[in-house]
């Protein structure tokens, strides 16, 4: 008989970790090789713990209940998650919900949602997303097309519909010195260049995620964006599918500045890894021409599954009876000032980064030059390898161009000799890799 080896056919290429996970509680997973401290939160994904019995019930009732509803229709599941949201989580301005299943289908979603919102106005010629150069927002074409990630597009560059790009506001690199006028300006720049008669929305991160590993823009950047998007009558696209639900210590990260966005897509937080959901909530202003003109807002055919409404149902509840967000900016804080302390003055570390429980650090060859390793040097790569024979489980970033990021974003339940031994055991990682 011949001997079958799963490694053989999963994942799609081959891995070169062997990683095999046995079960997973709190902050911790738990492999055939040992346990693991989950500092990346999978992909930044778990925000309530792993192994929550009260998810799991809600999970187990609802597929008791029923095993598939197509999504217009209203279910016990999908009626408590439209109230928990409304209620506790959504301003009230983002009053319209459209679920599906993963971010990138969720992303297409609002940028069709977007287009077609112009459309129904007379503007067909709006058809256009402005993306960031440094951006992630998911794997289709049109979403790969976007974005800002040229390592996802090799092999499928020939085939994307290419958007126009501003550059992200990456202040460490910014070539000006004054950041905010420079990046402001590439925006005003790019809608004159393109005409804004032909762009329907931006397209952008509150706080960049994974590709740039939690780059925080500088004050006044977003409340300028938002001024320019309306005078050119672009709608604004906050993809907060990492930032939302409490990851950066406010419900959605766009609330850090007083700003609030036309389309919200967030979705990791929402269900915590318990099920694969996301949402994309936007205005009346946006949906209101939509539906006048008897336009179709299609459904994907497992969003708004009714056990992944009741994952998330009862996630948002753990969440607030728990005060997780709050707990997400205190340790957050902690995070941050533990990574500051022990890379500050580290001659390969550019900066330490980041809001709440979303951290990063970018490893560098030179600080002074910011001079980046070589490629094949594969740094944080090896960083991530190093902590994994630590027992933590680090998150690697960047984009092929932006490279050597490390990114941390543990489960909000995490304590804080846990996140004391994050910061320890990434010194030595780095220490041990850069030496």
């Amino acid at each position: 008989m011949r001997r079958f080896f799963v490694s053989d056919h999963w994942p799609f290429l081959q891995s070169t970790r062997d990683i095999h996970v046995t079960g997973a509680e709190g902050a911790y997973l738990f492999t055939k090789n040992g346990p693991l401290l989950d500092a990346a939160g999978g992909a930044i994904v778990v925000n309530v713990g792993h192994g929550r019995q009260e998810v799991a019930d809600a999970v187990g009732k609802a597929t008791a209940q029923s095993s598939y509803v197509v999504p217009p229709w209203l279910t016990d599941e999908r009626v408590s998650l439209v109230e928990r949201l409304r209620e506790d989580w959504l301003p009230e301005s983002l009053s319209r919900l459209h679920m599906t299943s993963g971010g990138s289908e969720a992303v297409e979603s609002a940028m069709k949602i977007a287009i077609m919102h112009h459309a129904s106005r007379g503007q067909p010629e709006k058809c256009r997303i402005i993306g960031r150069s440094i951006s992630y927002h998911g794997t289709t074409l049109a979403t790969t097309a976007v974005g800002g990630h040229e390592a996802r597009k090799v092999g499928i560059a020939h085939a994307l519909n290419p958007q126009p790009v501003i550059p992200t506001p990456y202040v460490l690199r910014c070539p000006d010195v004054d950041p905010l006028r420079y990046f402001v300006e590439g925006l005003e720049k790019t809608i004159a260049s393109e005409g804004a008669e032909t762009i329907a929305a931006l397209l952008a991160e509150p706080i960049t995620g994974s590709s740039g590993g939690a780059i925080v823009p500088p004050d006044g950047y977003w409340q300028a964006v938002r001024r320019i998007c309306d005078d050119n009558d672009i709608l604004l696209i906050m993809d907060e599918v990492m930032t939302g639900f409490g990851r950066t210590g406010t419900d959605f990260g766009y609330q850090h500045w007083p700003i609030e966005p036309d389309i919200l897509i967030a979705g990791k937080g929402l269900a915590g890894g318990y099920a694969p959901l996301v949402g994309v909530f936007a205005t009346d202003r946006v949906a209101h021409p939509i539906a006048e003109q008897g336009y179709n807002v299609m459904f994907h055919t497992f969003g708004a599954h009714p056990a992944a409404c009741a994952a998330a149902a009862s996630v948002l509840t753990i969440l607030r009876r728990e005060k997780l967000v709050e707990r997400s900016r205190k340790l957050g804080e902690r995070l941050h000032e533990r990574l500051t302390s022990a890379f500050s003055n580290h001659p390969h570390v550019a900066e330490v980064r980041g809001r709440g429980l979303l951290q990063a650090i970018e490893i560098v060859r030179d600080r002074d030059t910011l001079d980046p390793f070589p490629v094949e040097d594969s740094v944080s790569g090896r960083v991530v390898g190093e902590g994994l024979k630590r027992g933590i489980f680090f998150y690697g970033g960047g984009t092929g161009v932006v490279r050597d990021i490390v990114c941390m974003g543990p489960p909000f339940v995490i304590d804080e000799t846990d996140i004391d031994r994050m910061a320890e055991t990434l010194l030595e990682c780095v220490d041990t890799i850069t030496a």
